[in-house]
């Protein structure tokens, strides 16, 4: 595993954010929602595509809180542009499961 410093880990901006929108992404290569996110004013809306399908309804996200990573690039995943990296660890069986909070903080909070 690689080092690094405390600097370099304060260069990755990962933020609370507030999931506002579920859809279905039925062209993406493994199973995926598209997650409109809500990360406050400061940094506003964007959207993340994330590969949570096996543990999680559509329905049972809206209103969830999940972390995000706000500042790589923007990435073209199919038609669809990833703005944010909604992040999460895998099980056994590689299915993704949501790092998030046991309580609520403001959108846009700073993870550190």
């Amino acid at each position: 595993m690689a080092e690094i410093t405390y600097d370099d880990f304060l260069k990755v901006d990962i933020r609370v954010a507030t999931i506002t929108a579920v859809e279905s992404f039925p062209e993406a290569r493994k199973p995926a929602y598209k997650l409109t996110l809500d990360f406050g004013a400061e940094i506003g809306i964007k959207k993340s595509s994330a590969q949570i399908v096996t543990y999680y309804k559509a329905e049972e996200l809206i209103g969830r809180q999940v972390m995000a990573v706000v500042n790589f690039p923007k990435k073209q995943i199919g038609p669809f542009m990833s703005e944010a990296l909604t992040l999460g660890a895998a099980d056994e069986a590689g299915h993704v499961v949501l790092l998030g909070l046991d309580k609520p903080v403001p959108n846009g909070a700073r993870m550190f």
